[in-house]
């Protein structure tokens, strides 16, 4: 008969009985893992592929064929789109991609559920002529009441709370909580993504080899909604400020109440503003010099409104404009604004707050903002930029005590970048003492 301590000895460990004899030098191993994985996070990137699941799907329903075929691709093309959610969420591919799905599934009668292997290869059709654009009838009723956001509340109840987000230079971002930040942000990132619209910017190098840049890009998404408006896409870049959609209308298509959404050119090639009074919102981009500039009057209500979707809590995590730039594409305005006090050619520190006294007097972030611009880039126009943008600021703001933010108060995002910092290492030295207690 085996002793109690002998019984006790043969008692597999709890929580590691797969790993015999050598279960806890694994144990071990996976917390170093672990750890390594842990400190390795912040810099891990992947690449979006969605433009891949785009070319698979349409190189399978290019040719014509039975309506069961046709979905039987939508659902595969539906699985390899949301295969992308993590990587894609910042994409505005991605996020038309999703809407299209949604619209060819209800088009087509198509269910959610289902086979999804490709269809076989089938003989081709001419390819039919667009459609020409609708007519636009400036004219036309502005529809029913629920699409004018406003007009929603009653005469004696509290009005709603409008926010307002902004986005030029170098680039500087307001973020709809008043944040002020100074960012890297090359390549292209969502500064919008709600349930009733996508914004997306690409920002370039302004000069070659140099860390700032500017947005020489901007892709407006307008969802469908309701019987007011049909989905519409503005397009803006260098050198191209349309005075339309990107179908070559100016409202929001063929439905009863279309002008709720409208493109308004106010200077030709240089400043387009766009009224969306269904969900209450304004938006104005900018044309300064070679680069854009973006600034967005919205109800609190809209700006933290989500999709009905499984993907929607990855996707808010980019919507610069509610969240601010990620820790890792932030600038530190003071300690660059310091390195940067020594000139470019064109400009020494004195000069630039002379050139950019002329045009903002109040020595708030707009004014700072300029000098930075002037010190990194040369690039006189970017006075214009923050000038522009304070006037935004001034039009779409509600408060007007909240026009000018001072450098005091506009580090509340290093204070949350302190935080995720804190909460990252104590995640590692929790990670540190689990891999010891194990070891014991």
């Amino acid at each position: 008969m085996q002793s109690q301590r002998q019984r006790s000895e043969g008692r597999p460990r709890a929580g590691w009985m797969v790993m015999g004899k050598r279960g806890r030098p694994s144990a071990i191993e996976v917390c170093r893992v672990f750890v390594l994985f842990l400190s390795l996070l912040p810099s891990v990137t992947l690449q979006c592929k969605i433009l891949m699941c785009n070319s698979e799907f349409w190189a399978s329903t290019t040719n014509s064929g039975p309506e069961e075929e046709f979905c039987t691709a939508l659902r595969a093309y539906n699985g390899c789109v949301r295969r992308t959610a993590r990587t894609c969420r910042g994409d505005l591919a991605y996020h038309s991609a999703q809407h299209g799905i949604e619209d060819l599934m209800s088009q087509h009668n198509c269910s959610k559920e289902g086979p999804t292997s490709q269809p076989r290869g089938r003989t081709p059709l001419p390819p039919a002529l667009p459609p020409p654009p609708p007519p636009d009838s400036q004219e036309r009723s502005d529809g029913p009441e629920v699409c004018h956001y406003e007009r929603g509340f009653p005469r004696n109840a509290a009005q709603p709370n409008f926010t307002h987000c902004g986005f030029f230079g170098d680039p500087h971002l307001r973020t709809f909580g008043d944040d002020f930040q100074t960012c890297k942000v090359e390549g292209a990132w969502p500064l919008i993504h709600n349930k009733y619209l996508s914004v997306q910017v690409t920002n370039t190098p302004v000069l070659p080899g140099s860390s700032a840049t500017a947005t020489s890009k901007l892709t407006i998404i307008f969802k469908n909604f309701q019987e007011c408006v049909d989905q519409k896409m503005y397009h803006a870049e260098t050198d191209e400020l349309p005075a339309a959609f990107a179908d070559g209308s100016k409202n929001g298509g063929e439905r009863h109440g279309a002008n709720a959404l409208r493109v308004v050119e106010k200077v030709p090639g240089q400043h387009v503003e766009i009224q969306a009074r269904y969900i209450g919102t304004t938006v104005v981009v900018r044309q300064v010099g070679r680069y854009l500039t973006f600034a967005v009057r919205m109800p609190e209500e809209v700006v933290r409104s989500v999709e009905d979707d499984d993907d929607d809590d990855d996707n808010q995590d980019l919507y610069l404009c509610l969240h601010g730039c990620p820790a890792n594409q932030r600038i530190d305005f003071q300690k660059a604004r310091g390195q940067a006090a020594s000139g470019t050619r064109r400009f020494s520190y004195q000069s630039a707050k002379a050139k950019c006294k002329e045009r903002l007097p109040v020595e708030d972030l707009y004014f700072h903002s300029c000098v930075f611009d002037l010190l990194s880039s040369g690039d006189v126009d970017f006075t214009m930029a923050a000038y522009y943008a304070l006037e935004d600021v001034k039009t779409l703001h509600s408060n007007s005590k909240r026009h000018h933010i001072f450098e005091k108060n506009a580090y509340s995002g290093c204070a949350a970048t302190h935080g995720a910092a804190k909460r990252f290492l104590l995640n590692l030295l929790l990670a540190v003492l689990l891999c010891r207690a194990l070891a014991l």
